[in-house]
């Protein structure tokens, strides 16, 4: 049956790139005369057909058969020539009038952002950002992650207790507007930091929130799109960025690996992966427009490859849907899906995506919040908005406070370490976490139940703690202690014990440090502190027992060799 649909799929395909020999080149010369990219729809016959448009235009929504998309030249004459009936339509990022946009006047200032009713300048977002860190320098730090295309910045501002200071604390990343015409959530950032460094020390919530979480927030990340009209105005925003690429394709997929998109990384994608790098998030999320869903993982696999954590997803997605349900007018956060949630899968396929990037290659839980249907909304609107949302913004952040946290540190010297944390039975997909150094500290969000933990570090023996109950809305604190593979023993010399070759593929050959007729134990164990070889031994004057390795997996491995006095070791790798 598979095999018969795969044919007709086939065959609707090669229909439609026969209708598309008649394409004329002329019309994509007029549409591309003065810009980088065009807006459009189109009907597909079968959802089907995503699996294959969505590696060749930048499908930004799909409501029922009707798909609306983005494209540069290149893709939209490979798109064309498929033969879909294509409407044009206006850029979202050139709709409004001044008038609609606010554009306020050149006196003013952004030391007063206590009006959200306009859309900034680029300057004033520049200036408005700076005022934040230098107007609350304990609890708010200000850095730039790297420069865009066109030499603009990309502004993160750190928000917390301590915040020059790293503490053993979920880390927590809201970013927004990777799409330049998208720029709802631009705003909204910027009055939700206004809200939290303005009510900290007065709202419990807000000052448990700051205390508690090391909160990280970018209200821009494609400032060249947003302000693709000039940096005084978003009139004229672009989708894509300077270089007419989609950034939230640019990222590496699990499919498709490094560059699915077949572009160079752009300066932004860089920016932010190296940002991602030297941090270790609990919980993030990337804030769109175009419609009003929260989307959680996959984006890149179809509906039936659900997430480990799926049921906590369905849980955390339907507490901010239902959120703005409540505080939104009738209708609002219904726009694909009444209940506000969906799969990634479920509605289109991505790939390059940011979300499952971050999930994947930094164990980290991210989400895609669509947030209004409308991508530039009329600036009087804006503060509509925020009232609508900023519950579910609140709500979001605050569950990176529960599952399962704490610091993972050395049995005897109390030095925090770097483990690897995962459940048994349950992580897949790379859902396993990590401790973060210097801290040593840890943060799993998981929906509610009875769970066994593993902490694995290497060198130390592995560590399993068993019926964790966790509730909703409920942390537990959990330190953990691990031990070295030398704990409780003395050492003789490490150094007398020698081993080669280092790296080996074959035989190893180990030297006996002692001479003399003893009995010694061999153990061999990989860095999760299983035993992969273990032998006893009798030198009887021989100087050099060999070991083969051949079978044994890449990787780094702990040779021990022990007799009454105490124990020697020493680390090797095999390589084959």
């Amino acid at each position: 049956m598979k095999k018969l649909f795969s044919i007709i799929l086939f065959l609707l395909f090669a229909n439609l790139m026969l209708q598309g020999q008649t394409y004329d080149r002329n019309k994509a010369d007029s549409l591309f005369n003065s810009r980088k990219e065009v807006y459009f729809k189109f009907r597909i016959f079968d959802r089907t057909e995503i699996y294959t448009l969505t590696r060749i235009i930048s499908i930004d929504n799909v409501n029922g058969n009707e798909v609306f998309a983005y494209a540069n030249r290149a893709e939209f004459e490979k798109f064309s020539k498929l033969g879909y009936e294509i409407v044009i339509l206006p850029s979202p990022g050139s709709l409004l009038t001044d008038a609609e946009l606010m554009k306020p006047a050149g006196t003013q200032k952004p030391s007063g952002p206590e009006l959200w009713n306009f859309y900034p300048t680029y300057g004033q977002y520049i200036d408005t950002m700076v005022y934040f860190a230098n107007t609350y320098p304990s609890i708010c730090k200000l850095d730039t992650i790297g420069l865009t295309v066109d030499g603009r910045l990309l502004l993160v501002l750190k928000i917390s207790k301590d915040v020059n200071t790293d503490g053993a604390k979920p880390q927590f990343f809201y970013t927004s507007t990777m799409h330049g015409d998208e720029v709802t959530g631009y705003v909204g950032m910027l009055h939700l930091i206004e809200y939290l460094l303005t009510n900290y020390g007065t709202l419990p919530r807000i000052t448990r929130i700051l205390d508690s979480i090391e909160l990280y927030i970018n209200p821009l990340a494609n400032p060249d799109g947003t302000y693709a009209g000039g940096n005084n105005t978003v009139n004229g925003a672009t989708y894509e960025n300077a270089n007419g690429i989609n950034l939230n394709r640019n990222y590496p997929d699990i499919v498709y690996g490094p560059h699915p998109d077949g572009e160079a990384w752009q300066p932004e994608t860089i920016a932010f992966m190296n940002f991602a790098n030297a941090m270790n998030f609990t919980m993030s999320a990337n804030f769109h427009g175009g419609a009003e869903v929260f989307n959680y993982p996959w984006d890149c696999w179809r509906s039936d490859t659900i997430t480990a954590d799926n049921s906590w997803w369905q849980y955390v997605g339907h507490e901010f849907a239902d959120t703005c349900h409540y505080y939104g007018p009738s209708g609002y956060f219904t726009n694909p899906y009444p209940s506000g949630i969906t799969d990634g899968g479920d509605w289109y396929w991505v790939h390059g995506g940011r979300q499952d990037y971050m999930n994947y290659w930094h164990h980290d839980r991210e989400v895609t919040i669509e947030i209004s249907t409308i991508k530039m909304p009329p600036a009087s609107q804006l503060v509509l908005y925020w009232n609508y949302l900023y519950h579910s913004y609140l709500n979001y952040i605050e569950q990176s406070l529960y599952g399962i946290h704490g610091i993972v540190t050395d049995t005897a010297t109390g030095q925090p370490l770097r483990a690897f944390i995962y459940i048994t039975g349950h992580d897949k997909d790379s859902s396993q976490i990590y401790s973060r150094l210097p801290s040593g500290y840890y943060d799993r969000v998981i929906d509610q139940g009875s769970w066994n933990l593993t902490f694995a570090s290497q060198g130390y023996y592995t560590k399993t703690i068993s019926n964790i109950n966790v509730m909703h809305y409920q942390g537990v604190h959990l330190d953990v202690q691990l031990k070295s593979l030398t704990y409780g023993t003395s050492d003789l010399n490490r150094e007398e014990l020698t081993i080669y070759p280092s790296p080996a593929n074959t035989d190893v050959h180990i030297v006996f440090p002692e001479t003399d007729s003893k009995k010694w134990k061999l153990v061999l164990l990989n860095t999760m502190g299983t035993s992969m070889y273990s032998s006893e031994i009798s030198n009887s004057g021989k100087l050099i027992y060999v070991l083969d390795v051949a079978s044994f997996p890449d990787g780094m491995y702990v040779v021990i060799l022990s007799n009454e006095n105490g124990i020697y070791r020493k680390q090797i790798i095999v390589r084959h």
